[in-house]
């Protein structure tokens, strides 16, 4: 991750942007991707001609309708890195974008391309282990009691390999309602806060859900 980290710290000086409200990517989780609009095949293309990184950005509320054209965009924005993709015949991608870190916005660069680029600031998260992360790995385990067994597994085997900050993005990731939700996660950056808050999602979760029936006769 280092070295990744690294590439988007260079990359961050002339940033690629593809602002899109109904996808939010956090560090860590991958998101699958149809590229079909002319200015960002090109990006796309640049980005895998380079070093396959582009950031995932929001515009500001009221700015929806204006995506064919120049919307204002938020501040905060996830940086990915291309891990699969595919050209199809007509030119359009799919692919697959895993988030490598959190960026801000520092001014956008005037733009000489298809598409926008931004210089941003690289937002790492702080080491950080404490009680908020103990209660979040306790409720992941409640939770995986009452899903079912293939996806309670994929569950653990996230919670499993990732620590603080990045906990509470890939849980988010895979729980949070919907893109405003996962949006608030990608702009807290203080971890102890960003792990509450997850606690808070995964326990709504929790309380939705019936406990799963053991199996067999009970005595």
């Amino acid at each position: 991750m280092s070295e990744l980290l690294e590439k988007v710290r260079a990359a961050s000086r002339r940033l690629k942007v593809f602002p899109l409200p109904s996808a939010v990517l956090l560090p860590g989780a991958a998101l699958p991707l149809h590229i079909f609009e002319q200015r960002y095949r090109d990006m796309v293309k640049d980005a895998l001609a380079t070093d396959g990184i582009f950031a995932m950005a929001q515009v500001l509320p009221g700015q929806e309708g204006r995506l064919q054209g120049h919307p204002d965009l938020e501040e905060m924005l996830c940086a990915g890195v291309v891990t699969l993709n595919e050209q199809l015949e007509d030119g359009r991608y799919n692919l697959v974008l895993v988030g490598v870190a959190r960026c801000r916005v520092v001014r956008e660069l005037p733009q000489t391309l298809a598409y926008r680029e931004v210089e941003a600031e690289l937002l790492e998260d702080a080491p950080y282990a404490g009680e908020e992360e103990t209660l979040l790995r306790s409720a992941v385990i409640e939770l995986i009691a009452r899903l079912p067994e293939e996806v309670g597994q994929r569950i653990g085997q996230v919670a499993a390999r990732v620590r603080g900050g990045a906990l509470a993005d890939l849980l988010a990731a895979t729980i949070a309602p919907d893109a405003a939700r996962r949006f608030e996660v990608l702009c807290e950056l203080d971890v102890r806060q960003r792990l509450r808050d997850v606690l808070d999602d995964v326990q709504n979760v929790i309380a939705r859900l019936k406990p799963n029936k053991p199996e067999g006769l009970m005595n």
